[in-house]
């Protein structure tokens, strides 16, 4: 006979939550997964500047209209520092120096190096938070960080490229900014999360936006129509639509095992150059993404 354990309402109603936090967080990694070429496609004619804090005055524009549609409340006193490090990390960092990577740096080539990004998120997770994933998670996840970082150097000819350094400083702050996120979207919901984080950066990077466009307006008015669609999508869901099924899907599975789902991005974008930039993909760069996959499967079993 089946214990109680496994089966009362409390242990059935955790797992619905564990699958539901799966889904939302492998849709926002879907969502995610093609920033760095719609990034790409943006910086070959804007400036990174404006393109990295112009996102974000964009999402924080969004932001604010539907906090005031959802008459939001204002955060307590004790939650305006974790959302100063969401807007560091997502907001400010992360675009900014992917941005001005993707000046140099393919899409296919710079999206391995993000396969770092769940080992970091989980990282920080036990740094700020009281998670404590099993051993075997943390097995899995260096063999799947193992498996990204290969890939990379297979690439890059044994050696990293020096706007690679941005990229692994990027997904540092992205894995702080997902780690207080997380934690975050347990007390309020995820999309208050992202809104008032990109409201709380929006006095910093306007002027900013302000200052580096002038100048540049007869350049901007001459940019093609890919260039603003790249523009144009991650302001809108890589900056924001994207974060309220991250936080909200981390809000219920966990910071650190939700954000595992992200070995898979690397992939996700490998497809995604191949698609709108026309980037190839190769033979080994598919055996690698089915091996990521297994070790995501597995460290979803040892949790």
């Amino acid at each position: 006979m089946p214990s109680h354990a496994t089966t009362s309402p409390s242990h059935l109603l955790r797992l619905a939550a564990d699958r539901k936090g799966l889904l939302l967080g492998l849709t926002a990694v879907a969502i995610f997964s093609l920033t760095l070429p719609f990034t790409r496609m943006a910086v070959a004619e804007l400036d990174p500047t404006f393109v990295a804090l112009g996102r974000a005055l964009v999402a924080a524009a969004l932001a604010g209209l539907w906090l005031w549609q959802q008459r939001a409340a204002w955060p307590r006193r004790e939650q305006w520092l974790p959302l100063a490090l969401v807007s560091l990390g997502c907001v400010l960092g992360f675009p900014w120096l992917t941005s001005i990577a993707m000046r140099s740096l393919p899409a296919s080539h710079g999206a391995v190096l993000v396969g770092i990004l769940p080992l970091a998120t989980a990282v920080f997770a036990v740094l700020r938070g009281k998670e404590r994933p099993s051993p075997g998670f943390w097995l899995m996840a260096l063999l799947g960080t193992a498996l990204v970082v290969a890939f990379a150097l297979r690439q890059g000819g044994g050696s990293f490229h020096q706007a690679d350094w941005l990229i692994f400083a990027a997904v540092l702050l992205a894995a702080l900014g997902y780690a207080e996120g997380g934690r975050l979207a347990q007390v309020m919901p995820g999309q208050h999360v992202i809104s008032w984080a990109l409201l709380l950066a929006a006095p910093l990077v306007l002027p900013v936006v302000l200052w580096n466009a002038w100048p540049q307006r007869a350049l901007m008015a001459q940019a093609s129509a890919a260039a603003w669609l790249g523009f144009a999508y991650i302001s809108v869901f890589s900056t924001f639509i994207g974060f309220f099924f991250w936080y909200r899907g981390m809000a219920l599975g966990g910071v650190a095992r939700v954000g595992q789902t992200q070995l898979l991005q690397p992939f996700l974008t490998l497809l995604g150059a191949a698609v709108l930039l026309n980037e190839p993909l190769t033979g080994a760069s598919l055996l690698f993404a089915g091996a990521v996959i297994a070790v995501v499967a597995i460290g979803r079993k040892l949790k």
